[in-house]
Parts: C-alpha cells; structure tokens; sequence
C-alpha cells in the first residue's frame, strides 16, 4: 500500500465520527464535559433593578443639586426589600443587592450623603439610573447562554449556576483503551534485563487522552505473540471502548504482530503507512463500533500520532465544536534542510520576540526515541512534502503542544 497523506488519514479516522450519546450530570461533575445540547436561562438575572452600592435610593428629581435634605423612610438590605413606594423628599437606606424601591430611580453612594438623624443631606447631585443595576442587565430567561458543543469551563458552571441549572446535558466520556506490545518491555521501577527498556508510552497516551476528554483503560503490556496480542484487543472490546490505541508493533517484522491480530479479529484497516515523520507505521481500521488506532513504538512517533490524530478523534466523539488542531504562523529560528516525500513534523521550541514575534526553533535531533527533545518541545514545526530548504527567519507553520 502506497503512504497515505497525513490529511488524508486524518479524514479516514474522522468519518463516520458521531457525537456519543447525552447524559445528565450534577453541575460539579461537568467541568469540562461538552454539552450535548444548547442551554437558555431558566430565570432573568438580576430578576428585579438591584442596587450596585452602598447608599441611599432616592427620586432622580428630588436631588437635582448639593444641599438637598431627604427623609429616610426606612432600609434595603439584599433579599430584604422594601415593600412601601419611595415618595417626594424621601429616601431609603440601601445596600449592595438590594432590590430598588418602588418610585426610587436613582443611588446616592453613601459617601455622597451625611446623616443627620432620620435625614440625610446630599453632597452629590442624583442622576437618575446612577448605580442601579437595570433587571436583566446580565441574562434574560430564555437567552441560550451555552451552546451545544462547548467543553465547559469553570467559569461556564458559574454561569449555567446561576441560570437556575442543577445539572447539564453533557455527552458521555470516550472510553478510550491503551495496549501496549514488546517483549523488550518493562513497567518503571523495574531493572531492565539486556536488550529491554523502560514502557513509557502509555503515560503520555493515557494522559492526552484524559485533557482531551476521555476516560482511559489501561490495558498494559502484550507479549509479542498473536495470543497475547489478540487477549488484549478482545479484552478492549469487552471493556466498551471506543478506541483502542495499540503502541508498537505497527512496523513489518517479524515481530511486529498487531496488523495480523486486529485482521484475524476481524478488523477492516483502512490505511497502515503514513507519508508523514515521525510515524509512518500507523494504523487504523474499526472492529464493530470500536475504532482502532496502531501506533509506533518509538516514543516521539507515538505521542506525535496520538497528537495529530487521536485528539481531534475524541474531541468528534465528545460532541466538541472544535475538532482540529489549531496551526499557527511563527518564524524559524534556525536553518533547516529540504524536506522529502513525508509531512514532517519537528519538535520545537517556542519563545515570544521583544517585538511580539513568535520564534520555534526545532531541536537539533529528531530522532523519534529520544524523549528529552520531546519533552522540552512546545511545538511542531509543520514541513509539506518536498519543501524547500529555510533559512531562519523564515515564516513556518506550528501546531503548539498541549501545556
């Protein structure tokens, strides 16, 4: 099979990605759940004009000037109103929240004012609506507030909070199962024997995963063995995954067995090599509504695979209005040599220019084991097929790594 373009794989693994089905959840629950469904206000908030100071309310026209004399006629505290109208030359002691009397159009702030007795004497003219928060100035009942598709933030369940909602209608998690593979394998902590390394994949895998939305099933390590490899796909599909991300045993040799296991299982693969670097040996077919994604084993291709194509894969399932990864304009901060054939995608470095400029240096070596580059990287610098060598100061496209 000939390399499948990067933007072409990407649409393969997109299509036919419907939002998972809605589910209520009590509003401390939904922090960065996606809404299944727009929100309007249950109330009007503030349901009655509310005063936005300490003071006094008073008639607009009995307080044109300095000098004035008003009656105080009683208090305003929030949630205590004043049931009686505010007539000529009166004034009602109020406070922040407080709901404006009938007849009153105006706030004089207290420092405006000098108690004397049951009166006080005003120092600042009244302007009629002068510290008065009108009803509704916030929201209206029936004002759609939150829209079908947003991933909510904190400040949103103070919102949706305060138009009277004690839970939402969000869209269930992605449940999304990480199977790793290779005999050269062993859990941190452990003493690696000859020829074996540390498993670190799953933990970057595991952890994008959870910020893009998902819930996560970790599935650990598959022996390199049809066996071991198909119990873990079988117990993938047994768990109600959605994905299922493989890492490792995407390549062609003898020992690369996870195309072999997913196809014996019954897995239709629609594309296995990517025209792209890192991560030309990519898979991704479907087995029943399980969606299947092989990864690399080298570290940097796994993560930058999972990055590129697994993200915007959860962020369609979970109903998210913004699927695709955002990309950027910045300019090379250093040289770099004509691209070939694959997409090519360079760890970067980030950092803002005196004038506002934003500069991404690619590190000076790529390889796709070495984890040190990948962690220090805030970004990729995108090449296309076939580009042209650039020299610093060269306008690049970036795609900034998650924070």
């Amino acid at each position: 099979m000939a390399l499948m373009p990067v933007v072409d794989a990407l649409a393969a693994i997109l299509s036919g990605a419907e939002p998972l089905p809605e589910e209520m959840v009590a509003l401390d629950a939904a922090h960065h759940r996606v809404l299944a469904r727009d929100v309007a206000a249950l109330r009007t908030q503030p349901p009655q004009a509310m005063s936005a100071m300490d003071g006094y309310a008073v008639r607009a026209a009995d307080a044109p000037k300095t000098g004035v004399r008003l009656k105080v006629i009683g208090e305003v505290a929030a949630g205590r109103p004043f049931e009686k109208p505010v007539g000529p030359g009166e004034a009602v002691r109020i406070f922040t929240g407080g709901v404006i009397p009938e007849g009153a159009d105006a706030v004089i702030i207290q420092e405006d004012t000098v108690a004397d007795g049951g009166h006080i004497d005003i120092t600042e003219a009244a302007k009629p609506g002068r510290h008065i928060r009108p009803a509704g100035i916030d929201f209206n009942k029936g004002d759609v507030l939150l829209a079908k598709g947003t991933r909510l933030t904190d400040r949103d369940l103070s919102l949706a909070a305060g138009m009277n909602y004690p839970d939402l209608p969000v869209r269930r998690l992605p449940k999304v199962a990480v199977l790793a593979t290779g005999d050269e394998l062993v859990m941190p902590g452990a003493i690696p024997g000859p020829g074996q390394i540390i498993y670190s994949n799953g933990y970057a895998l595991r952890a994008l995963a959870r910020a893009e939305g998902a819930d996560t099933i970790d599935l650990g390590i598959a022996a390199d063995t049809i066996a071991a490899t198909t119990q873990g796909i079988r117990r993938a599909r047994d768990s109600g995954a959605d994905i299922l991300i493989t890492s490792g045993g995407a390549s062609v040799g003898d020992h690369d067995l996870v195309k072999q296991s997913l196809e014996a299982e019954g897995v239709a693969m629609a594309f296995w090599r990517i025209a792209m670097r890192p991560g030309k040996p990519m898979m991704h077919g479907r087995l029943g509504a399980m969606r299947v994604i092989g990864l690399p084993g080298n570290p940097v291709s796994s993560y930058v695979c999972a990055f590129l194509f697994l993200a915007p894969l959860i962020r369609a399932l979970s109903g998210r209005t913004a699927i695709h990864n955002v990309r950027e304009t910045a300019l090379l901060g250093r040289d770099i040599v004509a691209n070939d054939m694959r997409e090519d995608y360079l760890r970067a470095r980030l950092e803002a220019r005196s004038d506002g400029a934003l500069i991404a240096t690619p590190v000076d070596h790529q390889d796709s084991s070495l984890l040190g580059n990948l962690a220090a990287a805030r970004a990729l610098v995108i090449r296309p097929p076939f580009a042209a060598a650039a020299a610093a100061g060269t306008p690049c496209d970036i795609m900034r790594l998650p924070g």
